[in-house]
């Protein structure tokens, strides 16, 4: 069990570690271009490489949408009451501990845990994670539009092509089916690199306050994820997917956010440093019950 875990954490560790020693070294390192790269190359393509060569069923890929819906739902509005009785701005502090980080660290996670299996499952609540991030964040701090948002978010159409392909069986040229792959496997080591990049520049500005929301994303989210697999009925590598994706730390961009929309950007980044460094000493764990829980 630890060379299993051991296999699955290293590449992830590795990867950040050097977007961190990146940082460290003071070479230019073009955050903003990468995360474009990202946004509208690597993601796109992944999940439109990911879903278009889907072997699992569409009902099981749906099921897992809807499920990280019923769990982004309830964290939501388990947080929301948190933010109430603490007395902080819903607006700032809402997306940080509702939304988790699937991209950077979940989809290569659930990739080395579970293999191509798991990350057609992960791909499902990544792409719903993006969604629901560049529509519920947005509108909750500035009132944008959500159908200029969605119409604007690159990984969508990414998504509805790779499951027109499927459904359609559209044959794909071979040049055209490796040059997409080639662009979509850049995604999760740049998203690493990126990730580590962005926790070097992070500072707590009130620790105890980030240490407070920053494990309480995590406690939250594993406990809601957990609990919802079980109602659902969820066994197996979903299951185990489910709660992995769930359990994860404040995503990067709610941080990328609160400072585009000036929503307490040093509070929020402390939100996003904690959870993470926390999450990462706890992943050994995680990992480990994930795993367990595939083996169901």
């Amino acid at each position: 069990m630890i060379a299993e875990v051991a296999a699955i954490l290293a590449p992830v560790f590795v990867m950040a570690a050097l977007g961190y020693g990146w940082r460290l070294t003071g070479a230019p390192f073009d955050l903003p271009f990468v995360t474009r790269i990202i946004m509208y190359v690597a993601g796109p393509c992944l999940v439109f490489s990911s879903l278009s060569q889907l072997t699992l069923p569409l009902t099981q890929f749906w099921g897992m949408v809807g499920a990280m819906i019923a769990v982004t739902l309830v964290v939501a509005g388990v947080s929301a009451a948190l933010i109430f009785v603490l007395k902080l701005p819903q607006r700032s502090f809402l997306p940080a501990l509702t939304l988790g980080n699937t991209g950077n660290l979940g989809l290569p996670l659930c990739l080395f845990a579970f293999g191509e299996e798991g990350l057609g499952l992960a791909v499902a609540i990544y792409v719903t994670n993006s969604v629901l991030q560049f529509t519920f964040v947005p509108l909750l701090q500035t009132r944008v539009s959500i159908v200029r948002t969605v119409l604007t978010t690159p990984i969508i159409y990414g998504a509805v092509a790779g499951l027109a392909v499927l459904l359609l069986e559209v044959p794909i040229p071979v040049w055209l089916g490796n040059t997409i792959s080639a662009l979509g496997g850049l995604l999760i080591p740049l998203m690493l690199m990126a990730l580590g990049n962005t926790i070097g520049s992070l500072k707590a500005k009130n620790l105890p306050r980030a240490l407070g929301l920053g494990t309480a994303r995590l406690v939250i989210a594993f406990g809601v994820a957990l609990g919802v697999s079980e109602l659902l009925g969820l066994r197996g590598v979903a299951q185990g997917v489910l709660v992995l994706q769930g359990a994860m730390p404040a995503a990067v961009f709610s941080y990328l956010f609160a400072a585009r929309y000036d929503r307490d950007a040093e509070d929020i980044a402390g939100i996003v440093l904690v959870s993470t460094l926390l999450g990462a000493a706890l992943l050994p764990f995680l990992v480990s019950y994930a795993l367990w829980l595939g083996g169901r």
